[in-house]
């Protein structure tokens, strides 16, 4: 697992989230430890190092 600080579309809050490096490219969503709100999630792995991470509002 790899643990990745970003700020929250909605809040602007930094937050983090626990990633699966297994998996290389994945989506999903979760929600803000803050407010709440779903975030549609999109890491991209290589070698178990994130090279590309979007977080984006849900339908956005």
């Amino acid at each position: 697992m790899y643990e990745h600080f970003f700020q929250c579309p909605y809040c602007w809050e930094e937050i983090s989230f626990l990633l699966d490096n297994s998996v290389s490219k994945q989506t999903y969503i979760e929600d803000c430890e803050v407010c709440c709100n779903p975030i549609e999630v999109s890491p991209f792995f290589e070698n178990n190092e994130l090279l590309h991470f979007e977080a984006r509002e849900l339908g956005q």
